[in-house]
């Protein structure tokens, strides 16, 4: 039988297959090699014993994509949650989940959640850089309907900071889910982390949703300080016409990407997020 990795927990794999979920182990076969099973993961099962729907997971078939952080497979976009407010937006982290997910070269959407109250038109920035942004409100629906068109078909990821509301979303696109959430902290406006595993929720039509553990550290393994400038799309566009082949947009003369910020075609913060990236990726590779 052929199904996919819903959940895993303590060594079991809930593997769906048609409209049955069954709870398997991985034979010993994976551990000897080194492989680990992961959600999404579309696999090959046997049954042990069908009436309690128990059975072991064979075969591991090829896997599309994969990422490590969280570990889930088969992915065909991920949507970076953020918050219009309660907590502000963390702009220059949004900016390093952007370039850590563009490494794996999933394709990826922004989705602003909290839209219901007072905030600051975020979302234009990063419109504005050639990224795919929603505006939605988990709590009054406003957004949703349009969202859920555009996820339809795919094996989404959710992936931001806690408190942001993924699991309120995730509830939303898939009530099945019935995901635990909770508040705010009063004091930092901080949200509680709610999400213990990676768990796929089916939102029907062929559609999965992944809720994963909130995260705030992103790493940049393999991006080198020169490559950096094509991670960011609004001055990737202006590379070849600075007065210099190979300009970082640093203090070079004659620089596009200066110019097109000084007339308001690229953001200052999404600058400053790049200069920030940078040095930190510069002063890294020097240690070494």
């Amino acid at each position: 039988m052929k199904g996919k990795i819903v959940k895993g927990i303590g060594g079991f794999y809930y593997v769906k297959s048609s409209d049955e979920v069954y709870c398997c182990k991985a034979k010993g076969i994976f551990r000897n090699e080194d492989i680990k099973p992961l959600i999404g993961d579309d696999v090959e099962i046997s049954l042990i014993d069908p009436e309690k729907r128990e059975g072991s997971v064979d075969l591991i078939l090829p896997r599309r994509n994969c990422l490590i952080r969280p570990a889930v497979a088969n992915i065909d976009l991920i949507l970076i949650v953020q918050s219009f407010a309660k907590p502000a937006p963390q702009k220059y982290l949004l900016d390093r989940y952007l370039i850590s997910i563009c490494k794996s070269g999933i394709p990826t959407a922004i989705v602003f959640n909290k839209s219901d109250l007072t905030h600051e038109p975020v979302d234009r920035i990063y419109d504005q850089a050639g990224y795919h942004t929603f505006s939605v409100s988990v709590k009054n629906g406003d957004g949703i309907d349009k969202l859920k068109d555009y996820i339809r078909g795919k094996t989404i990821a959710l992936a931001g900071p806690s408190g942001v509301g993924k699991s309120s979303l995730t509830n939303r696109l898939c009530p099945s889910a019935d995901m635990k959430t909770d508040t705010l902290s009063r004091k930092i406006e901080r949200g509680k982390q709610t999400t213990r595993h990676s768990e796929l929720f089916s939102a029907g039509d062929d559609t999965y949703l992944c809720d994963t553990p909130g995260f705030t550290s992103v790493y940049f393994e393999g991006i080198k300080s020169e490559e950096l400038k094509y991670y960011f799309p609004e001055i990737a566009e202006y590379e070849g016409k600075c007065r210099f082949n190979g300009c970082l947009h640093l203090a070079e003369p004659d620089c596009a990407v200066k110019d097109a910020l000084t007339e308001g075609f690229i953001n200052e913060s999404r600058y400053d997020s790049y200069l920030k990236i940078y040095n930190e990726i510069f002063t890294q590779e020097r240690r070494y």
